[in-house]
C-alpha cells in the first residue's frame, strides 16, 4: 500500500519517543508533529534528521484504514493498547 496524500495521521497520532529536529524530547501522542506540512507531508522525510521509528513505518491497511480519519483512530487505539 501506498501512503494516502494528504493524509499524515502517522505523524498526528502515533507517539515518538526518540528526538526530532525542534522536539528533543519526541512527540506526544495526538500532537501535529513539527515537521508536518500545512499539505500534510513530513519535511524531514528522505533527511538525516528523520527519526528511525519514522523512517520504518509503512502504510498498511491495517494501520491506515480507507480513509485519513479511520487511520487516526486505527494509530491512536494502537497506540493506547502498546503503551
Amino acid at each position: 500500500m501506498k501512503c494516502r496524500a494528504g493524509c499524515g495521521a502517522c505523524c498526528i497520532a502515533p507517539s515518538i519517543s526518540s528526538p526530532l529536529p525542534g522536539m528533543p524530547f519526541g512527540k506526544p501522542a495526538g500532537e501535529h508533529c513539527l515537521h508536518l506540512s500545512v499539505e500534510s507531508l513530513c519535511a524531514l522525510f528522505d533527511k538525516p534528521g528523520r527519526p528511525a521509528v519514522c523512517s520504518a513505518f509503512g502504510a498498511d491497511a491495517a494501520v491506515c484504514g480507507d480513509s485519513r480519519e479511520e487511520a487516526l483512530r486505527l494509530l491512536a487505539w494502537l497506540e493506547q493498547e502498546t503503551r
